[in-house]
């Protein structure tokens, strides 16, 4: 049984007489602990309808380029296998959502979609909504405790929103029984796009070719899985004395995986309370309660990746010190080819470009020298975002705004203060070498550049 406050109306429209029950999938793009799958599965089977998902492949996707669009399709291509192993056609239209769904619903008893917490996504939901003429529920299925069960407004920092999350927990962290459908959808016709030859998909999308995809990462949840199954079974003992090392591999490298919606937080949580209860706790903290603080932090302040959208006390003091002399200037196109003075920024800033994933420590330091380096505040972090959303593969994501935010004194507190940083926690290398083998990362970057991860 789905929990009703995962489910909410988008628009009042009634259910009609229809071929098909239709699961409109954007965000949680799995067959498997999908909350809004099942939801469609059982009003499909109380209707005695068959299912069909739809997921609409935009061509232009902000900031989207050739890396980001290859590891979504390898995650497809498993997604449909698994669907058509349940009866249930996925099908893939290239397109504006609104346009697509807006024609598939006119066949459609009501529709159903998963919840996404960013300005486009929640546009798309709002736009398909208005234009339909049949109902719309949206299903989270991509967060543990709903957004707004946890909070009803903007938090300040973990501190203030753990609380409200731990008191939920229990109430949440409850398996995904999957439903097996009553009527099969495999010979419903409909033109859908193929995703065996994903260069000529891309091509057809007419899809930013600048960045290649990661040879490091891909796409899908059996690569999600096999990512997990190490990370419990060899890294997560020792995961809250070394989680912070960049020199160290004890990370679990889901974030990308968790982007896409191609494996559930959910089962995440679940498997580590099964598989690894007593060392749960640090792991927890970063997947369940900083990744609920940052949708938190998008789902309620629009602003939340511009300067304009943090804390008044963040841009008083930066404006105070927005003329300190900087000890050294890099403009964009010098930091996003690794071109400065410190190894260990450079480093960071290549294991990004080529992996498509930055340690998470790193990521901390990195966007407080584009802070320290940059000619003003508001350049620095427009070139913050840029980069994280242009390389990273877990970017253009909560986690991701919520990251750079953070470097520029979201979520935190005012330390004291000094030139530049004002008020904002400051870091430098001398911090680096004195916690960790820093050079050892830096010869570990090195190495990636010829060998995948």
């Amino acid at each position: 049984m789905i929990q009703a406050t995962r489910i909410a109306p988008l628009n009042e429209n009634s259910p009609k007489n229809g071929r098909y029950v239709l699961y409109w999938m954007q965000a949680s793009q799995r067959e498997e602990y999908n909350h809004a799958l099942e939801y469609t599965i059982a009003r499909a089977n109380e209707m005695g309808k068959p299912i069909v998902v739809v997921f609409a492949l935009t061509p232009n996707y902000p900031n989207a380029n050739h890396r980001h669009y290859s590891f979504m399709i390898e995650g497809l291509k498993e997604t449909q296998a698994a669907l058509v192993n349940r009866g249930i056609q996925l099908v893939i239209i290239i397109g504006n959502p609104a346009d697509i769904l807006t024609k598939l619903s006119s066949d459609a008893c009501l529709i159903v979609t998963d919840c996404g917490y960013t300005r486009i996504q929640r546009r798309w939901r709002v736009g398909v909504a208005d234009k339909i003429e049949r109902p719309l529920y949206q299903v989270e299925s991509d967060i543990i405790v709903p957004v707004e069960q946890a909070s009803a407004k903007e938090e300040y920092s973990a501190a203030t929103i753990r609380p409200k999350i731990n008191r939920l927990l229990s109430d949440y962290l409850i398996p995904v029984r999957r439903i097996p459908p009553k009527k099969d959808s495999l010979g419903l016709r409909f033109d859908s796009a193929k995703l065996d030859d994903i260069t000529a998909t891309l091509s057809e999308l007419g899809v930013d070719m600048s960045v290649e995809p990661s040879a490091h990462y891909k796409g899908g949840l059996s690569w999600a899985k096999k990512r997990l199954d190490d990370f419990l079974e060899h890294k997560i003992t020792e995961y809250s004395e070394n989680k912070n090392d960049p020199s160290q591999e004890y990370l679990s490298n889901l974030s990308p995986y968790i982007h896409f919606g191609q494996i559930s937080p959910l089962y995440i949580a679940i498997e580590t309370l099964k598989r690894a209860k007593k060392h749960a706790t640090a792991f927890w903290e970063e997947l369940i309660i900083r990744r609920e603080l940052a949708i938190n932090f998008v789902y309620f302040n629009p602003e939340y990746d511009n300067y304009t959208g943090l804390p008044d006390w963040c841009l008083n003091t930066l404006e105070r010190h927005a003329e300190d002399k900087r000890p050294y200037l890099y403009n964009q196109a010098e930091l996003e080819q690794a071109n400065t003075h410190d190894p260990y920024w450079n480093a960071a800033q290549t294991e990004m470009m080529i992996t498509g994933k930055m340690h998470g420590y790193m990521r901390m330091y990195w966007g407080k020298k584009i802070l320290e380096w940059s000619r003003t505040p508001q350049e620095a972090y427009k070139t913050a975002i840029y980069l994280n959303d242009k390389y990273e593969l877990d970017g253009r994501d909560p986690n991701g705004y919520a990251g750079v935010a953070w470097c520029f004194g979201k979520h935190d507190r005012p330390w004291a203060r000094r030139p530049i940083f004002g008020n904002i926690r400051y870091m430098n290398d001398a911090g680096l070498r004195r916690k960790f083998d820093i050079d050892e990362y830096v010869k570990k970057i090195e190495r990636l550049k010829n060998k995948p991860l």
